[in-house]
């Protein structure tokens, strides 16, 4: 009797902090595979459990990558936004597309072996504030695992594509997005979910590979205090959020991208999302609001909390940290160390110690307009005054914008160079809160006032924005906090990058290019027309003797669908959505580029009133814009609602918008009802707003 209680009080901790998970895996792709892969093969996000995206293959070099060309090629189903890093075992290229579907190909000769759809509801994108992209998938024994758009982790066979299992693992399917890349660690699929912009309490969850069941899950905000703490971190970080009732709105933090597993701390640390909302006088949160806009360091057993480090302190700027998370030995200061790299969005790269998380060093990439600087021994942000908009009711203009100086598109480390290789966005965004915000039921939760720092119709302040808009690629030193080298683009949001042993760095970019650059230098060696933009990170692998590079082309994001005049200024041709394959002295060739042709701008004779532009203007930045761009000017991917024929009645525009009419049909268009936020009046309000728009446009003599 007395050892069956020993027992128990022994068992009470793993109780507590995680259920257990099945065995690790032994055949198939195992642990051991993943910490070190067979030569040639790619089987996680970033490679390996560091996400360091560099490859030690070397048949492709400096020396002959001028050689290189097309392999194979495969144009997708559905032009949306393609974010997703492929993986390869065993022979076959593994790869997720928009909206969440899987494909297997024979990686030397592109035959498609199976294909999965997992038929997401295309009024999801409702909730999803980036597009219907998914970043990849994850490898484990003999099975594929996938994140859906809709909320849903997936095991697939390998070999079939057969569904395994599929369970829903966000809280609800209103709130709540994936499309991050799942990772494995320990028998264990670790993935997050997005919906920090809309009502979603952020967190990272454990599901065992088997069989789906949850094992453990770290919130990263805490929730309603009278429900009591889930644990000692969560009280903690209640001591944040001032008098708010943050947990009324969700509270934000959202674990929608970077993951990392790392065997030599047997942590997890994973990046986590703005505060919601990002204004924070729209529910009066005051402080650091932790743990958002943090890396965040967990027991990979247990899911119990170790450390973390916040580096955007009260975000009110959607300074994500959910940029990846790289783990690598440095020599720092003479003493080697397991440190974290991390460059999040606010324009600072970061050093860590891994075990502790304590602050080695910070320097800045990009310019910033949000702090005075970072305090050397804690490597706190300094916020500049002017930067707390809600408190100087006054615009601000930040560098960088929301968008981030580098947001999800992955960065890689090069183990010869000593260098990080960042795609990085010089974009600013302007700010201003919202008076009298109420939170609704459906879109953006965010209290910003997007009609006050809308762009105006006026040629020379839109040139300006366009002149200030660029984007590069960075190579950063981690020890010395110092910029090796840079390339410069037209305009920002370029892919994620990939470096080699054979001094190379390749990136895909805006202007419809696949480069590849030396490591050391930036000196650029080959180059390939892509016909679209390339916003995914490439990988490498060999087969057969021969080494191939493969990237995912197609162009989309946040950055097409929202920022407005400026989401053109480097894609300005269709997204046509295909992956890419290619090897020294291949020969191959993509069809003629299509033209990008668009619908007249023609509208109707503004009749309204100027009441109504400026309620429809305050209506359509609040619910529209995320999809159809800045001040009604939109990207590629979504219809230009200054071109619509429903701009021309009344009715037509209600039909849409109120009675929702494209959900119907075989084909429905994504496009949801929001009768639960606006009135018959409201939606006139709005459609006189875009023709005024477009009658503006049209005088300044956009075509």
């Amino acid at each position: 009797m007395r050892l069956k209680l020993l027992v128990a009080i022994a068992l009470l901790p793993l109780a507590a902090c995680g259920k257990q998970a099945s065995a690790p895996v032994t055949e198939g792709v195992t642990d051991a595979m993943i910490a070190s892969a067979p030569e040639g093969e790619w089987l996680t996000y970033g490679r390996d459990y560091g996400e360091q995206r560099f490859s030690p293959l070397t048949k492709i070099s400096d020396q002959n990558v001028g050689e290189l060309g097309l392999a194979w090629s495969h144009d997708l189903e559905t032009a949306r936004g393609q974010e997703a890093t492929p993986l390869m075992h065993d022979g076959v290229l593994y790869v997720s597309t928009a909206w969440s579907m899987v494909k297997a190909f024979d990686a030397k000769t592109g035959e498609l072996k199976w294909s999965y759809d997992p038929k997401v509801p295309r009024d999801t994108l409702v909730r999803a504030c980036c597009d219907a992209v998914n970043r990849g998938v994850a490898l484990y024994g003999d099975k594929v695992y996938v994140g859906t758009l809709d909320g849903r982790l997936v095991a697939l066979e390998q070999k079939t594509g057969k569904v395994v299992f599929e369970q829903t693992v966000v809280p609800n399917q209103k709130d709540y997005t994936i499309t991050g890349a799942p990772r494995v660690a320990k028998g264990k699929i670790l993935i997050g979910s997005g919906g920090s912009e809309y009502k979603a309490r952020g967190y990272l969850a454990a599901y065992d590979a088997q069989t789906g069941k949850e094992l453990w899950k770290f919130h990263t905000v805490p929730g309603n205090p009278a429900d009591g703490f889930e644990n000692k971190a969560m009280e903690e970080a209640a001591k944040t959020w001032g008098n708010s009732k943050w947990w009324e709105l969700g509270g934000g933090g959202t674990v929608w991208d970077s993951i990392t597993y790392d065997p030599a701390t047997n942590l997890v640390y994973f990046g986590t999302g703005n505060a919601e909302p990002w204004n924070p006088a729209a529910n009066g949160r005051e402080g650091d609001s932790l743990y958002t806009s943090s890396i965040v360091a967990v027991d990979a057993d247990t899911g119990e909390y170790k450390w973390h480090f916040q580096e955007t302190p009260e975000d009110r700027w959607d300074f994500d940290s959910n940029a990846q998370i790289t783990a690598a030995d440095l020599d720092v200061n003479g003493q080697k160390r397991r440190v974290v790299l991390h460059a999040p969005k606010n324009g600072y790269f970061y050093m860590l110690d891994a075990k502790s998380g304590q602050f080695i060093s910070a320097g800045s990439f990009a310019p910033q307009t949000w702090t005075t600087g970072i305090d050397p021994k804690t490597g706190r942000a300094q916020i500049n005054p002017d930067a707390k908009y809600e408190k100087t009711g006054k615009p601000f203009l930040a560098l960088p914008g929301a968008a981030g100086a580098h947001s999800w598109q992955p960065m890689s480390f090069s183990q010869q160079t000593g260098l990080v290789y960042i795609p990085a966005n010089l974009a600013a965004m302007p700010y201003a809160a919202a008076k009298d915000w109420k939170p609704t039921d459906i879109g953006f939760q965010t209290g910003m006032d997007g009609a006050l720092t809308a762009a105006p119709a006026d040629k020379a302040v839109r040139e300006g924005a366009k002149a200030a808009t660029t984007g590069a690629l960075i190579a950063w030193d981690p020890v010395k906090q110092k910029e090796a080298w840079r390339v410069t683009f037209t305009g920002p949001w370029n892919g994620g990058t990939l470096s080699t042993a054979g001094n190379l760095v390749f990136q895909g970019n805006a202007d419809g290019y696949f480069a590849a650059y030396s490591a050391d230098k930036g000196q650029k060696l080959w180059s390939f027309p892509t016909q679209t933009g390339v916003i995914a990170a490439p990988m490498t692998y060999l087969v057969d003797g021969e080494q191939y590079v493969a990237v995912m082309a197609g162009w989309g994001g946040v950055w097409d669908i929202a920022t407005g005049v400026v989401a053109r200024k480097s894609a300005g041709h269709y997204n046509i959505s295909r992956l890419l394959v290619f090897k020294l002295g291949a020969k191959g060739q993509l069809p003629a580029m299509k033209e990008l042709n668009q619908l007249p701008l023609d509208p109707p004779p503004f009749t309204g009133k100027p009441e109504q532009v400026a309620a429809g203007a305050d209506k359509f930045a609040r619910y529209c814009s995320v999809c159809h761009g800045d001040a009604a000017l939109p990207g590629t991917i979504n219809p230009d609602l200054r071109r619509s024929q429903y701009i021309n009645a009344a009715e037509g525009i209600r039909a849409v918008v109120i009675d929702g009419v494209l959900m119907h049909g075989d084909n429905p268009k994504g496009m949801v009802s929001f009768k639960s936020a606006l009135s018959a009046d409201d939606v006139e309000n709005i459609r006189q707003y875009l023709i005024k728009r477009a009658n503006e446009d049209k005088a300044l003599g956009d075509k």
